[in-house]
């Protein structure tokens, strides 16, 4: 079925939004310890590769028109190259990231430096326990947030006090998918993809509910970290290896962009964790 017939909007039809993204340079990532399923200290770490893919996302962002911010990174945080978790940015304000591992509890503070040096002057300090968009993802007329393994659900309804906006609640049952953009991303206003598997049955329900028409990703391909993607409203950077994804994206009118992030797919990241909207 080709996109015309099924009455999903070509590639010609869909608009690159341009974006503002934060990012963190890989300087001193490593997999030193192990909190989520994909990690394994036991396994080595190519350093310079992974400092060589990271910089190919960036460069893809910036040939695309988007804007890319950096923040310093620090020495012993080698998850502070996972951007997307320090913060929630929507219209220019800023909800801090709070940290469940001990490990990742000093990201939070750094990023919120970063936040009040460089012009953001709503910041709220988070109350409760949140990893960023690592669990919260703008969809445009509400917020997506998930809970089960990471985030606090009370972040939810602080973070629904602060923006002024809904915030629907979507557990997680699978620990592979141990945040929410592993397991969803938002394509555009109307449209997300996502994998069914990683959610409990009522959260499955709302997603089919608001998300009639979401693209379902394979199990092949969320194990790829296929839904670990960034969209721009016409072109979706994500994972090289969901294959299946990217054929799925270009029927919908879509421009898949492989990108290749093996090395920090050893710590539980891709694409979308590398990457912070800076929105507003």
């Amino acid at each position: 079925m080709t996109p015309e017939s099924s009455g999903a909007p070509s590639a010609t039809q869909r608009v690159a939004i341009p974006r503002r993204y934060l990012m963190c340079p890989p300087d001193h990532f490593a997999v030193a310890y192990a909190i989520n399923p994909w990690m394994h200290p036991d396994q080595p770490v190519d350093a310079s590769l992974a400092a060589r893919q990271w910089e190919t996302l960036r460069d893809a962002y910036l040939n695309l028109g988007h804007q890319v911010e950096a923040i310093k990174p620090i020495e012993g945080l080698p998850d502070m190259v996972f951007a997307a978790n320090g913060a929630t940015v929507v219209g220019g304000k800023v909800l801090g990231a709070s940290f469940r591992n001990k490990e990742r509890v000093p990201e939070g503070p750094a990023y919120m430096e970063w936040f009040r040096k460089n012009g953001f002057a709503e910041i709220h300090d988070p109350q409760f326990i949140n990893e960023g968009e690592g669990d919260f993802l703008y969809a445009g007329d509400w917020i997506l947030a998930g809970h089960g393994f990471r985030s606090d659900p009370n972040a939810h309804l602080e973070a629904q006090e602060f923006f002024g906006m809904p915030v629907i609640g979507l557990r997680l049952v699978d620990p592979r998918y141990y945040h929410l953009d592993t397991a969803l991303t938002v394509l555009d206003h109307e449209t997300i993809a996502y994998y069914p598997e990683a959610f409990s049955p009522g959260s499955r329900a709302v997603l089919n509910t608001l998300y009639p028409n979401a693209v379902i990703a394979t199990a092949e391909d969320a194990a790829a970290f296929g839904l670990n993607a960034v969209s721009d409203g016409l072109h979706v950077l994500l994972p090289q290896a969901a294959t299946g994804m990217a054929a799925q994206l270009a029927e919908r009118g879509y421009e898949p962009i492989g990108m290749d992030l093996s090395e920090l797919l050893k710590a539980g990241g891709s694409v979308k964790c590398c990457t912070l909207e800076l929105r507003g």
